[in-house]
C-alpha cells in the first residue's frame, strides 16, 4: 500500500491549497466547507455524487460515521457540515490526512471530524463500532476486496449501512493509462459490477439501492474537460492534486468513460449479521 500513498502525496500540500485559495479572493479567516468543494471532493461529480450519496443513506445528526479513503476530507466535512454528526476519516496518504485535519480546523470543524492514517484492510477501531461506513473512489486501488469489503463489515453495527460511490470496471476492455488513481495498470485493481454485487453479498451486505450512474458520469465529466479546454484550469481544482501528468490523466477518464472501459456506480447496503 506504500506504493498508493507515494501516488497520492504531494510535498506542500496545504500551502498550495491555501496559496490556491487566495488566488480566488477567498480570505483564509472566513473560510467554509463549500469553499473546498472544488479540490476536496476528489471523485466523478464532485460535491453533486457526495450530497446523492448522502440522500441515498439516510444520514442522521447521531449517526456515527466512517469516512474510508477519506482524502482531503471533502466528504467527512460536508456530512459534518450537513447534519452535525461525528465523522471519523481513514486515509493512507499520510499528507492527506495531515491537509485533511488542517482544513476542518480552518472551516471550524475540528470538532465533529478527525482523521486517521492508516490501511483501510486493517482500521484502528473495535468492531460494531460505526452506523454508516462511506467510501468513494477507493476500492480501485485495493487488490484485496474480499478484505476490504470483510473489514468495513467489521466495524459496522448490525443492521449499519455501508454506502459507496465507486469507479468500476466496463466492457469496453482495460482503461488507459495514467488516470487519476493510478499512473500505471499494476496499480489499478478494478472490479466488474456484478462481481462487486456478488462480493458485497458474500461480505455480508444486503443491497438497498443499486445504481448505474456511468451515463451522467460520462456527460459530468466530458463537460468539465470541454469547460478545462475552453478556459483553462482555475486557481484551485483537482489538478493541482495530480501533478505534472495532470491534463493526460483527465483525458484519459473522458476517453476511459466515452469507450465503456469504466463504469461508475452507487450503491447503498446494509450489514445482515
Amino acid at each position: 500500500m506504500s506504493s498508493v500513498a507515494g501516488h497520492y502525496g504531494l510535498p506542500d500540500l496545504l500551502s498550495t491549497i491555501l496559496n490556491a485559495l487566495e488566488a480566488q479572493g477567498k480570505s483564509l479567516d472566513n473560510l467554509t466547507a463549500d469553499d473546498l468543494a472544488a479540490i476536496d471532493e476528489f471523485h466523478i461529480r464532485g460535491r453533486e455524487a457526495t450530497v446523492e450519496l448522502a440522500e441515498m443513506s439516510e444520514v442522521r445528526n447521531n449517526s456515527k460515521v466512517l469516512d474510508v479513503g477519506s482524502g482531503l476530507g471533502g466528504s467527512t466535512r460536508f456530512l459534518a457540515a450537513e447534519f452535525g454528526c461525528r465523522i471519523v476519516g481513514v486515509d493512507i496518504t499520510p499528507e492527506y490526512c495531515e491537509t485533511a485535519q488542517a482544513l476542518s480546523k480552518l472551516v471550524g470543524l475540528e470538532q465533529l471530524t478527525e482523521f486517521h492514517c492508516a490501511s483501510a484492510l486493517e482500521m484502528p477501531f473495535e468492531d460494531a463500532t460505526f452506523d454508516l461506513a462511506w467510501t468513494q473512489h477507493v476500492q480501485m486501488n485495493i487488490a484485496d476486496k474480499p478484505g476490504f469489503y470483510r473489514e468495513i463489515a467489521r466495524v459496522l453495527r448490525p443492521g449499519g449501512r455501508f454506502a459507496f460511490h465507486d469507479i468500476l470496471a466496463g466492457p469496453g476492455g482495460p482503461p488507459h493509462f495514467p488516470v487519476h488513481w493510478a499512473g500505471v495498470p499494476e496499480m489499478s485493481f478494478l472490479i466488474a459490477p456484478h462481481d462487486l454485487l456478488a462480493l458485497l453479498e458474500r461480505s455480508g451486505f444486503r443491497v438497498l439501492t443499486w445504481r448505474d450512474t456511468t451515463a451522467i458520469s460520462r456527460e459530468w465529466f466530458l463537460a468539465a474537460l470541454q469547460r478545462r479546454q475552453e478556459s483553462g484550469a482555475p486557481p484551485l481544482g483537482l489538478h493541482l492534486l495530480l501533478g505534472d501528468t495532470a491534463a493526460d490523466k483527465f483525458a484519459n477518464v473522458g476517453r476511459n468513460l466515452s469507450e465503456d472501459r469504466i463504469t461508475v456506480f452507487q450503491g447503498v447496503l446494509e450489514k445482515t449479521g
